[in-house]
Formats: structure tokens, C-alpha cells, sequence
């Protein structure tokens, strides 16, 4: 578990790496209330547990960025743990949230639940969790229905798998589309502004701008 404090002292973060992927789940919390929210709980409960316990802050929600498994496959087990709402993904997603069992046949992954979420996400809604105001928006590509939780006050933005330092998601699975998904970053993310610091779903994070100057997809070298 690593972890991690805004320079404003609003937010805090701890990157608990779960599942064989070590997709990049979040402990987000509000350093005002310290109320908290996990984000892509995707397996690995037991340790998403251990973390909140360490940390010390009170789970009110579950963000989920998008349905893959490596991002859900924790989120039944947790919801009934914490007894918190799951928030997210886009409804389009809703076909990976209802084969969740199915797809962790697919890749060796037992114990994960099929998800049920208690609010879909569209562009424009916005989360809360203590003082902290994340907007929504909607960025497929990647998937149908994946999401960008954004904060403007702290210029920070969890991306889940739509970009990654020094690459984007994965276009190659079912209703993925890479010109859709470079289509999401070009028009949603990269107006946020080049200060704009993100947390993705794999690997270290990155800003707007290393990644406007740098990523190859979106400087054109691929």
C-alpha cells in the first residue's frame, strides 16, 4: 500500500495494487471528516480491509470507474462488508457488471460476484464523499461505460483505464474502440488543463500535460 497527500492537505490516498493485474485500487478520504470512499475495489478484499483499518477513515461509498473484473471483482464482497453504496459505472457498462462470474472463469479468477450498482454515472453528474466534489465524465473507449471522476478545486482526476502514463487502455475487449477512446481523452481529459495530476487503474501515475507532451498516442509516434 502506498499513500499519498495532496499539496492542499484536502485530500488524502492510499494504492492498495489487488488481483494477479495489480490493478490500482484507491482509498480516497476526505482529510476534513476523514469519510472515505474505495475506488475499483477489483479483488483482494482482505486487504482492501486492512488498509481502511490502518488508515483509520470511515468508507461511505464504492466508486467503480468501469466493469472490468480487475476493477469489480471485489465490489459485492466489500458493499457487504462496509454495507455502502456502490456508485458507477456508466450504465453501459452494465453488460461486464452482470458477467462478472463469467468472466473470471475466463481468466482463473475465482470468488468474484456479479455487481449490482446503486446509482449509474453519466456525464455531467457529480460524487461527493465528506467536503470533496468529484464530476463525472463519461469517456468510452476503453469500454462502454467507463468513467472520470474529477476534481477541479485539487486539479486531480482518477482516469481508472482510459489513460495511463505513458499509454491508454486497452481497446481489444468487448465494445472497446481505440478511435472512440482517443476521441474521449482528446475532448475530455486534455481541456482539463495541463496542471491536472491523475491516478490511472495500472501503474504510476501521471498530469494532462507529461502525458499532452509525451504519451505516443497521443503525440501521434503511434
Amino acid at each position: 500500500m502506498s499513500t499519498a497527500s495532496d499539496t492542499k492537505a484536502k485530500a488524502g490516498a492510499a494504492i492498495i495494487p489487488v488481483t494477479p493485474f495489480q490493478q490500482n485500487c484507491t482509498l480516497l478520504w476526505c482529510e476534513a471528516t476523514r469519510k472515505a470512499v474505495v475506488v475499483d475495489p477489483g479483488g483482494d478484499v482482505p486487504e482492501i480491509l486492512a488498509a481502511i483499518e490502518k488508515t483509520g477513515v470511515s468508507v461511505e461509498k464504492i466508486w467503480l470507474t468501469h466493469g472490468h473484473i480487475d476493477h469489480v471483482g471485489g465490489a459485492a464482497e466489500l458493499r457487504d462488508a462496509l454495507k455502502v453504496p456502490i456508485e458507477g459505472p456508466h450504465r453501459d457498462d452494465q453488460f461486464l457488471l452482470d458477467n462478472v462470474v463469467a468472466s473470471g472463469r475466463s481468466f482463473g479468477i475465482a470468488g468474484v460476484r456479479d455487481v449490482t450498482t446503486d446509482r449509474w454515472l453519466d456525464q455531467g453528474d457529480s460524487v461527493s464523499v465528506g467536503e470533496l466534489t468529484f464530476q463525472i465524465l463519461h469517456c468510452p473507449g476503453h469500454s462502454p461505460g467507463s468513467v472520470v471522476f474529477f476534481n477541479e478545486a485539487m486539479r486531480f482526476a482518477l482516469v481508472g483505464d482510459v489513460l495511463f502514463a505513458g499509454s491508454v487502455g486497452r481497446t481489444d475487449l468487448p465494445g472497446g474502440s481505440h478511435a472512440t477512446l482517443i476521441r474521449s481523452i482528446t475532448d475530455k481529459l486534455l481541456p482539463l488543463g495541463d496542471d491536472v495530476g491523475f491516478i490511472c487503474g495500472h501503474g504510476p501515475g501521471s498530469s494532462i500535460g507529461q502525458e499532452r507532451m509525451t504519451n505516443p498516442f497521443l503525440t501521434g509516434a503511434m
